[in-house]
């Protein structure tokens, strides 16, 4: 038997199959699913119960820094602007986890 035979028995998908979705794939594609997840694990960095100020820091200089060039390539305009959004409520939360921080440690 040979692979694409063994995965067609196995119901997985054919190396040819992989390849031509992978063709399909863009990197914008890659870099909004990405920064989509890099937003809601930074959103779980400023929560209390996980707080790592550090990380959602990086997370929000990821974001500024990628989103002209996401606009200077194409992506569309509506999913730049939810990433803007998002980073700006993300910068409002971090900063709230700065002053809580902050006022916890000089109690």
């Amino acid at each position: 038997m040979t692979k694409d035979q063994d995965a067609d028995a196995a119901g997985l998908p054919t190396e040819e199959e992989l390849r031509e979705a992978l063709d399909r794939v863009t990197v914008s594609d890659v870099l909004l699913n990405a920064l989509t997840a890099t937003t809601s694990l930074a959103f779980r960095r400023v929560s209390p119960e996980a707080r790592d100020l550090p990380q959602a820091r990086l997370a929000i200089e990821a974001l500024r820094a990628l989103e002209p060039i996401l606009r200077e390539n194409g992506v569309d305009e509506s999913f730049v602007r939810d990433l803007e959004q998002a980073r700006t409520n993300l910068q409002l939360a971090y900063a709230k986890a700065v002053s809580e921080t902050a006022s916890s440690n000089t109690e």
